[in-house]
């Protein structure tokens, strides 16, 4: 059975953080995308289990949390309600949290935009913080609940909502793909007593902003889009790990884990790509009849 190398895996993983598509890194790579989509699958579930373990008694001590947009499959008003039901094609959100001070992202969450996902993701956020932090997030309504189920009293919680206008290029196929006007900011405490200077989401935003530059799928107008939830989601857990361990901030001259102190060096490719497992090689054809018939004798005997 071939397998790649780690220097082939790391080669893969290195043009996936940096945006291409999955076929775009099969031509490069000179490998089948079956390949470049299964190294995918095997990289995303262990970076998921390693920062899941690893992420946990942090210090920090000011989160910011947002949402960023997706879709799998197909967009939601194009999606029938069977796969709308089932939750294997249409929108999809990932909710993301990071330390404003280190820029780590302890934990993300791909699913929809409910109140649900919102209390399994505050509950996640609680789960890895080992002190009392102020948190910020935007006005989605569905935080309120879940903020409050999650930490108690024992937070000091504030919401930043921003007021957009109508769009600067007024109507037309231009107003289309332009943002709409931020006509001013509202800050309000909800819990606690947070510090009104330090409310910002700005951290958070820009986090999503790299997360749009460096995966492919998360592009805006293009049939790169995920087909498969699970793939979306390990192409995330890849992209956080890069994001954290691999990759310097240019402000803090450091990776976030290095910020953080849950490592003490830049993570390398190889690095990451060598938390995969290899499993067991698998007989096949006459090989795999050969180990079926000498099991069954050996079990007669």
């Amino acid at each position: 059975m071939n397998k790649l190398t780690i220097q082939k895996r790391a080669q893969i993983i290195g043009m996936l953080v940096e945006g291409n598509s999955l076929r775009a890194v099969s031509r490069m790579a000179d490998c089948s995308i079956n390949t470049v989509t299964k190294l995918l699958v095997d990289v995303g579930v262990a970076c998921s289990e390693y920062q899941n373990q690893t992420m946990r008694n942090l210090p920090c001590k000011r989160i910011q949390c947002d949402e960023i947009w997706a879709f799998v499959g197909s967009k939601a008003k194009n999606t029938c309600d069977e796969a709308k039901a089932a939750g294997t094609a249409g929108d999809v959100w990932t909710w993301t949290a990071i330390d404003a001070d280190t820029k780590l992202i302890p934990c993300w969450m791909v699913g929809g935009r409910h109140s649900g996902f919102a209390n399994l993701f505050m509950d996640d956020l609680a789960s890895r913080l080992a002190n009392r932090v102020q948190l910020t997030t935007d006005g989605h309504r569905a935080y309120l609940c879940a903020v409050d189920n999650a930490f108690g009293t024992q937070i000091d919680y504030a919401q930043l909502i921003k007021i957009y206008g109508p769009t600067p290029n007024g109507s037309g196929p231009a107003a289309r793909y332009s943002p709409g006007e931020c006509c001013g900011i509202e800050k309000r405490a909800v819990c606690g007593t947070p510090d009104m200077e330090q409310i910002s989401t700005s951290y958070v935003e820009r986090a999503n902003l790299t997360m749009r530059m460096g995966m492919r799928r998360f592009t805006r107008l293009t049939n790169a889009f995920s087909k498969k939830v699970e793939n979306h989601a390990h192409a995330v857990a890849l992209h956080m790990m890069y994001y954290n361990f691999g990759r310097v901030h240019k402000t803090l001259r450091v990776t976030p884990a290095m910020e953080a102190g849950l490592t003490d060096h830049v993570w390398s490719l190889a690095e990451i790509a060598a938390l995969v497992v290899d499993e067991a090689p698998k007989a096949r054809g006459p090989y795999k009849k050969r180990a079926a018939a000498s099991q069954a004798e050996a079990i007669s005997n």
